[in-house]
Parts: structure tokens; C-alpha cells; sequence
């Protein structure tokens, strides 16, 4: 199962049309749209929109560390009133027929670890799946996830609990599982210039089959064909600034098999022209032996 970028509830109903675009469906598997606000109304008329649309999903997100998310009282900051996060989860659960998640953390920092709390009162209003992150907002991503901390959680549910922080391989996964005695894991920070990675990890752990990642004309034809689904999607001015990114973490991936020369690089990541960043593309992951980390 694949989440879609997060979606802000009230811009999402206001029509902007950046927000609108993460929404829309792709080939293949759930169709599932995370939702984020402060007010239950944008919350219950987006996601209701949303199911009309065609989702078959809405996961809720009280998980982004982000401070231009949790400055606004998402994401995260709703941890610290429990009370307050349950209107939304009832709003969203409430608007629509299809089956509601929720996203968190296991609190806002060391001295409020609440995550059993909101899970366990989430799961009376209905959610039907749990999502927690081994951190507290006030770690953001650092040191290392805390996958004994979130068994806590799974010991007060009985819906499905998913373990998410740090789960970067096939190792990764099982020791995520057993420290936390989850259900199952989710991948995000993982899966940066490796997208294959989550359908990877999910076919080892029903088969304990190792498949192998990429390399050579199928890695190099991968990054490229991800680069223009990105400008179909998002069009050319909006794309080319969101495909840097991921741009950048393929070539981090493919390392050390890759080593761009400081022009080509630039090229890839500052230049205008979509032809001249494929040209560039083609140059750098052209070598023999060009592959991508496990």
C-alpha cells in the first residue's frame, strides 16, 4: 500500500490546485490520500471529496514533525491535546463510508509519550489502522527510532498497527518488527532514490526472497522514466523543481558506481531544459557497472 504526499485539508477544499494534484489516483493498488488540518470541517468536507473522487483510503496525518505543519497546529502539534485531535478523527471518520487510518508519533516529546492514548481512543472512533514513528516530533529524525517504544501502542489495540522509522533494508525490517511487535512496516525516508524499495521488503517478508536491486540500463531507464512521469504530471515549470529532489537521491543511491563530475551534475540539478537534464542523465548512469545500493 502506497500514501500519497500529505494533503492540507482546508487548501485542498479552497481549491489550490498544487494540493488538488497530490490527490489524483495512480495505476495500480489503494488509492490512499493523507489528509492533515486543524479543523474538523476541512477535514470532513475534504475527505468527504476526496471519497468521491475515488479513494479508497483516507489516512489521517498527526505524525509531520515539520514546523511549518505543527506551527499551524497539524501534524504532530496535535498530540499535545488529545482532545481536540479526537473532533477530527470523528469528523473524518464520520463524513465518509470508506476505511479512515491515522499517522502519529509516539508523542510530542519525552515527557508526554501519549501515543497508546490516542491510538487506543482513534481506535474506539472508528479508525482502522495505526500508523505510529519510533520518535516524538521533538526529535524530528534524529538518532534512532525507538521500535521497542511502539509495542506499547500494538499492546492497547486490536486493529492493525504499522511500525514506521529507520526501516532502510531486509534487516532493518525484521529487527522493526520484532522490537515492536508489529503488524506490519511502512518505509518513507527509505525509499529516497530507491522507490522499489517498499515493494521489495514487502515481497521478502511474504517469501524471504531477496530481490536485487536495479542496476545498470534498468536503474538508468528507471531515474529517467521517473523524471518525465514527473513533468506529465506536475507539468514542466512545477516539475523540474520537484523532480531536483529526487534527482538528487538517485544519484546518492547509485554511489559510489556514480561519480558525477561537478558540470554534469549541475546540469542535472539546476538545469531548465527537461532534454538537457535527460542528456546528462544518459552521460552519468551510462557507465558499466552503474548500479543502485541495495
Amino acid at each position: 500500500m502506497v500514501v500519497s504526499e500529505m494533503v492540507a485539508s482546508e487548501s485542498f477544499v479552497k481549491g489550490d490546485a498544487e494540493t488538488q494534484m497530490r490527490t489524483e489516483a495512480q495505476e495500480g493498488g489503494l488509492h490512499v490520500v493523507q489528509l492533515a488540518g486543524r479543523e474538523a470541517r476541512w477535514m470532513a468536507e475534504a475527505a468527504k471529496v476526496i471519497e468521491g473522487l475515488g479513494a479508497d483510503v483516507i489516512d489521517i496525518n498527526m505524525g509531520c514533525p515539520a514546523k511549518k505543519v505543527t506551527s499551524g497546529y497539524s501534524g504532530s502539534a496535535l498530540m499535545r491535546d488529545l482532545d481536540h485531535a479526537l473532533t477530527l478523527i470523528e469528523a473524518t471518520v464520520g463524513a465518509v463510508e470508506v476505511p479512515v487510518t491515522l499517522k502519529m508519533r509516539l508523542g510530542w516529546d519525552d515527557s508526554s509519550l501519549n501515543a497508546p492514548e490516542l491510538a487506543k481512543r482513534a481506535e474506539d472512533a472508528g479508525v482502522q489502522m495505526i500508523t505510529v514513528h519510533g520518535r516524538t516530533r521533538c526529535q524530528f529524525y534524529k538518532g534512532q527510532a525507538d521500535w521497542n517504544a511502539i509495542r506499547s501502542v500494538k499492546d492497547v489495540v486490536s486493529v492493525p498497527l504499522i511500525a514506521n522509522g529507520d526501516c532502510v533494508s531486509f534487516e532493518t525490517a525484521d529487527k522493526v518488527l520484532a522490537a515492536s511487535g508489529a503488524d506490519a512496516v511502512m518505509i518513507g525516508r527509505g525509499a529516497y532514490g530507491k522507490p522499489w524499495l517498499p515493494g521489495h521488503i514487502s515481497h521478502y517478508l511474504d517469501t524471504g526472497d531477496r530481490l536485487k536491486a536495479p542496476q545498470g540500463a534498468e536503474f538508468r531507464d528507471l531515474v529517467t522514466g521517473h523524471y518525465e512521469d514527473i513533468l506529465s504530471h506536475y507539468g514542466t515549470y512545477l516539475g523540474l523543481r520537484i523532480a531536483r529532489k529526487h534527482l538528487g537521491w538517485y544519484l546518492d543511491a547509485a554511489m559510489p558506481a556514480v561519480q558525477p563530475d561537478a558540470g554534469i551534475k549541475r546540469r542535472i540539478m539546476t538545469s531548465t531544459e527537461p532534454s538537457e537534464v535527460l542528456s546528462a542523465l544518459e552521460i552519468c548512469l551510462a557507465e558499466p557497472g552503474v548500479r543502485s545500493a541495495a
